[in-house]
């Protein structure tokens, strides 16, 4: 009787489940409510009684035959059909399905929470079970390959469940602090917030981004997350990989660091600028914006780029390769901006005076190439630490470029105006100057010169001193050679010979000086020097023979003693001595020999000249009895020679 009754009381189950279960998930429901209420009406017996009734027909409540006696007066049938008829029976429900609608209520409750599921561990762990379970449930599915209806089902609650694991990893790594705390520590490793000085919000609020301090040390590294949060995080993305989630949960931690990034860089000074901007900005601008892009590369790239790239190991630990392609995904942008603006650079104006500061950015971006090599040695990076290099190689391009322009400046130098007195050429000044500065990054030039750009892994190329060879060596003694035919081409504007040979003097002598008190002399060797010394000399011998040479044919007096010329063509002499003295002294005194040895030696040459013969010509007519003592002599010895002193001061006498 007791078993006849289970029977009944189950058969009445198996009716309001077919009549009020219109869904799987209610009638799940429904079955629950009832094992609990009643001891007898256990999940396996209603599961049993379900699958029996629809593989069997009968019901709950049918007699065995026409003797068989109820113990007690059936329930009447539902008022449309049959309460379990074959016809109208749902298939059984398999442990599969019973997993799957389980799962779905669980993960629906979280997937539903207006708050993140991580603000309560307990909730955390739970959804991760969950996560697991469903995985775990897809899996086996996908295998069976017997329920495809089922399996879709699970794909849904998995790609909802994915999206909302999605959401809660990025606001982990956007906002770790609205996580239930998992160890102690702040934003930093040591417990300090970082945000002071990197920055951790999106940054593009209405408030200015600050500017950041310099940094003069690059050996740290930013831990934008505590320990906790990278656990936190990690399980997320394991959870998202084992989904074969692992491309969308790059993307979302590219996406959550990348404002991290972008805000960081900002906050060095350094702001995107198109190729088209760059080339049109005037130069004292541009200065202005590599004097910040230097060290904020080295910032970016020996910092912030490597600091992401140990954050993104540690999250991605065991993970590839999600985890290179977030860290490139996450990085790459700024990387790019950055290095745009060297390459805008090395392609626009190749002006000589811009020289110094393409040195500088090709040192910078030359010296960080081996920092970079473990930073992205993956494959995804492997591009971007290409691109990293062409910079360098057309940074390097450009100086080469620039020493070019400076050539074509010098032969485009026009040869119309003379400088006064045949003093020191502006152009030489300039050249001069310029190559002395240029040797303080002599191996820097060295290198790019030999065409290396970088190729030595950022160190330094060795430079022998003693090899005058190089290829820089060739460049500069070839703009040497440029400079000598532009000062021969401009001597030959001064009408007056003898000045064209001061202004190469001088020139000569300003281009000896500034080779021999810099690294000028190690490039161009002391041969080099010997014939510029030889060409200056060879110039000093020819001033003298066009401005003393026809003085001292006019004081020849036919040789020693009193017999020779006549006194009155010795006074004749004397007086046209006189005339061009005069016109010497008043043009030449206007004349300037810039160094101050070369002048004394030049002085001191026309007296060696001069002064004998001049003496021997006045001794000469102090002796003659026809000249007596009415001689007047305007120039004494002594007088020649205080004016010849006063040769070459540039001011008139």
């Amino acid at each position: 009787m007791a078993e006849d009754g289970e029977e009944k009381l189950l058969a009445t189950v198996q009716h309001i489940v077919q009549t009020l279960g219109s869904s799987d998930t209610m009638t799940e429901d429904i079955l629950k409510v009832f094992s609990n209420y009643d001891g007898r009406l256990s999940l396996e017996k209603l599961y049993a009684a379900r699958a029996a009734a629809a593989s069997g027909g009968g019901g709950g409540g049918g007699g065995g035959g026409e003797h068989s006696m109820p113990a007690s007066p059936p329930l009447p049938p539902p008022p449309a059909a049959a309460a379990v008829s074959t016809a109208g029976a749902r298939p059984p429900v398999t442990s599969m399905e019973r997993t799957v609608r389980t799962l779905d209520r669980q993960i629906s409750q979280f997937v539903a929470m207006d708050r993140l599921i991580w603000a309560d561990s307990a909730d955390a762990d739970a959804f991760l079970e969950a996560v697991d379970d469903l995985i775990g449930t897809v899996q086996e599915l996908d295998a069976a390959g017997t329920n495809r209806a089922l399996l879709d089902r699970a794909d849904e609650l998995l790609s909802r469940c994915m999206a909302r694991l999605e959401d809660e990893f990025r606001a982990l790594i956007e906002r770790p602090d609205d996580a239930a705390p998992v160890v102690p520590g702040g934003f930093g490793s040591d417990g300090s917030d970082d945000d002071e000085d990197f920055g951790g919000g999106d940054g593009y609020g209405d408030e200015p981004i600050p500017i950041a301090k310099p940094v003069t040390d690059y050996d740290v590294v930013i831990d934008a997350l505590s320990p906790g949060s990278i656990a936190n995080v990690r399980q997320i993305a394991r959870r998202m990989v084992d989904a074969g989630f692992g491309r969308e949960c790059a993307e979302a931690y590219a996406a959550a660091r990348r404002s991290f990034v972008d805000e960081s860089v900002a906050r060095l000074g350094v702001r995107p600028r198109t190729a088209e901007e760059v080339h049109g900005s005037p130069w004292e601008e541009l200065e202005f914006d590599i004097a910040r892009w230097i060290p904020a590369c080295k910032m970016v790239f020996r910092i912030l780029i490597p600091s992401e790239r140990r954050l993104c190991d540690r999250v991605f630990d065991g993970l590839a390769p999600f985890g290179d392609l977030a860290f490139i995904a996450a990085v790459r942008t700024q990387a790019l901006q950055l290095i745009s603006f060297g390459d805008a650079i090395s392609t626009s104006s190749r002006a000589p005076e811009r020289l110094f500061r393409v040195v500088d950015m090709y040192e910078a971006v030359r010296d960080l190439l081996p920092d970079l090599d473990p930073v992205f040695s993956d494959p995804y990076s492997a591009a971007l630490r290409a691109e990293i290099s062409a910079v360098c190689n057309t940074l390097g391009s450009s100086i080469k470029g620039i020493f070019m322009e400076l050539e074509n400046l010098i032969r485009r130098d026009p040869a119309r105006v003379a400088a006064p007195g045949g003093g020191i050429h502006p152009i030489t000044r300039y050249v001069m100057n310029y190559l002395r500065a240029a040797c303080g990054s002599r191996q820097t030039l060295e290198e790019v010169m030999e065409g290396d750009f970088g190729s030595n892994g950022g160190a330094p190329v060795a430079v022998d001193p003693d090899r005058p060879t190089s290829s820089l060596a060739v460049h500069v003694a070839w703009i040497m050679d440029v400079l000598h035919k532009n000062l021969d081409t401009k001597s030959k504007i001064y009408r007056d010979p003898s000045l064209a040979c001061v202004f190469l003097m001088n020139n000569g002598k300003y281009i000896i000086q500034k080779v021999n008190d810099s690294e000028l002399g190690v490039l161009l060797g002391d041969e080099w020097i010997k014939q510029m010394t030889t060409r200056v000399r060879r110039w000093s011998m020819d001033y003298q023979r066009a401005t003393w040479g026809k003085v001292m044919t006019v004081l020849q007096t036919g040789g020693p003693g009193i017999g020779g010329l006549p006194v009155k063509a010795m006074l004749q002499k004397l007086r046209m001595f006189n005339t061009y003295f005069e016109e010497i002294y008043a043009a030449q005194s206007e004349w300037v020999i810039a160094d101050e040895q070369l002048r004394v030696d030049i002085r001191a040459a026309v007296e060696d000249s001069v002064m004998p013969v001049y003496a021997g010509l006045i001794a000469k007519l102090k002796s003659s009895p026809e000249t007596g003592r009415d001689l007047y002599i305007k120039y004494t010895p002594e007088d020649v020679v205080a004016h010849i002193q006063h040769l070459f001061e540039g001011t008139p006498k």
